[in-house]
């Protein structure tokens, strides 16, 4: 198609896209009124000193969706160096000609920094990641054919015009992810394009076209060319889109996914039988996607992930169990999946903090296990060992295990849990609250230690329970030197009394706490 040539309609004129007011489809011809003043600023410097100057890729995709735009990315027939002196403050610093436009004191995040880059023609691509040279052009065109997807191949300039030479736009509407020329070639050049497919699939909800689809699983092997952190980021993209099950799935029927994490496709078929219905990997996939459904974070949905891949390794059947029948089991499947998990994530070179709870979360799922076995001091060990600021995460993977299995999302057992983490989490009731505590009653008021220390807590106890406000040093001092002088029978009752305080209080706000989560 010729570059003049946008929505089928071809023009005359020197500007590229050949686009006029009068043939801009009325759906697309406001884009322009949707783009940050900064990003037009910069525009406009570049065309002031003679330069054609196009907002491309995935910012005008994203505009025509309607969705706000994450990044903006300008193509330009300016070289590097004619486009740095344009700009207050620049920084180049790669083999692609990419500069980029760095504005500190701009509240939209999306401005701070802008890239522009001069038009390429791109070589062969030897590795199947690189090209093995960049030459720049003079030519959208050139530009424009260079680029993965049909949608992420619009530019649109600052007065409005959209050049589509590919088709985009009915690609976007159709909502379909087609590749710019052959799928094959698209993918030999870079085969990370092959996971942007699925990525861009779940987080836009397209289909991939059947040429394309099919290509990736001709070419699904190539993946192993690409370097981890790269496929780690899209991997991460693909489980933070709205739904990373359609996304897996995807990975897995194209051939990709045997090329990054084989271990997960070890559940395909694998049963389990007693309370699953269904097989390791559909249960994984179910899990994953309940944690996306309630928006849960990157970590508990990859600990929902991995939850039970360790199944698989450590099944066996015994024919004892079942009542005759038999059954499987997992034995000690948490411990060999957090394993493998520490391994994937280390094989995709996240983040060390990330790998550490996401095994610690896989390590530990099974510990809610059963209600009535299960006790508040163990509840309080599980606690100290996931650390407090990670129990709700790890009760998450629980639910979510629990959905996975098609049970109902908050049955009795999980409230039972909530109400026990929340009871152990709770500050309990003790003289340990007093402004004041025994060592200061000996240092700064001369009382002696024993039973008698012991009451006199427990009388201030009772003292600030009915009235926080008299928990000061000055008024509780002063309290102290009278207590001290009663008989230790009279000093005796009072102190148990405020123990009985105490209990009372403690077992109204656990009653409480049980209502709250409708326990007994």
């Amino acid at each position: 198609m010729d570059i003049t040539t946008v929505f089928g309609t071809v023009s005359g004129g020197s500007n590229p896209s050949g686009c006029t007011k009068d043939i801009m489809p009325k759906e697309y011809k406001d884009l322009i009124k949707k783009v940050p003043k900064g990003v037009l600023n910069e525009i406009n410097k570049l065309e002031k000193a003679g330069f054609e100057a196009y907002m491309v890729g995935g910012c005008v995709r994203d505009l025509v969706l309607e969705n706000k735009p994450k990044d903006w990315d300008i193509a330009t027939n300016a070289k590097p160096e004619e486009i740095m002196p344009l700009f207050e403050k620049t920084v180049y610093e790669n083999d692609f000609g990419t500069v980029l436009v760095i504005n500190e004191n701009v509240k939209d995040e999306t401005l701070r920094q802008i890239e522009i880059t001069p038009y390429r023609i791109e070589a062969k691509y030897s590795d199947f990641r690189h090209p093995d040279e960049v030459k720049f052009s003079d030519k959208l065109e050139d530009d424009l054919r260079r680029r993965d997807f049909t949608m992420n191949a619009l530019a649109l300039d600052s007065k409005g015009h959209l050049t589509d030479m590919f088709d985009g736009i009915k690609d976007i509407e159709k909502k379909t992810i087609r590749t710019v020329g052959k799928p094959d070639e698209r993918f030999k050049e870079d085969a990370l394009r092959m996971l942007r497919a699925v990525r861009f699939s779940v987080q836009l909800g397209f289909t991939v076209s059947h040429e394309t689809m099919e290509s990736i699983i001709k070419n699904a092997d190539l993946i192993k060319k690409i370097s981890a952190e790269r496929i780690r980021d899209e991997f991460v993209k693909i489980m933070m889109s709205p739904f990373p099950a359609v996304g897996i799935t995807m990975l897995h029927k194209s051939g990709l996914l045997k090329n990054i994490i084989p271990e997960l496709e070890e559940g395909v078929g694998c049963e389990q039988l007693g309370e699953h219905i269904y097989d390791v990997w559909n249960h994984l996939l179910h899990a994953v996607q309940h944690s996306a459904d309630k928006g849960l974070p990157f970590e508990i949905r990859m600990a929902a992930l991995f939850h039970d891949i360790g199944k698989p390794r450590s099944r066996r059947f015994d024919s004892t169990k079942g009542n005759g029948k038999g059954k499987y089991t997992f034995y000690g499947h948490e411990v060999i999946g957090a394993r493998m998990a520490k391994k994937i994530m280390e094989r995709l070179k996240f983040p060390r903090k990330d790998i550490e709870l996401v095994e610690k979360l896989v390590r530990n799922h099974m510990f809610f296990s059963d209600t009535e076995k299960i006790t508040l001091s163990a509840v309080r060990r599980i606690i100290t060992k996931v650390g407090k600021e990670n129990i709700w995460t790890l009760m998450n993977v629980r639910e979510a295990d629990r959905v996975g299995m098609k049970k109902k999302e908050t049955p009795y057992r999980l409230r039972k849990y909530f109400a026990m983490i929340e009871e152990a989490l709770r500050d309990p009731i003790s003289v340990g609250q007093l402004k004041i505590d025994g060592n200061f009653m000996m240092k700064e008021l001369g009382v002696k230690p024993g039973p008698r220390m012991g009451w006199i807590l427990h009388a201030l106890l009772e003292e600030v329970l009915d009235d926080p406000s008299k928990n000061t040093v000055e008024h509780l001092s002063a309290l102290v030197k009278s207590l001290d002088m009663l008989p230790d029978d009279a000093l005796e009752t009072m102190g148990e009394r405020g123990k009985e305080k105490k209990e009372e209080l403690e077992e109204k706000e656990i009653s409480q706490l049980h209502k709250k989560h409708g326990v007994e």
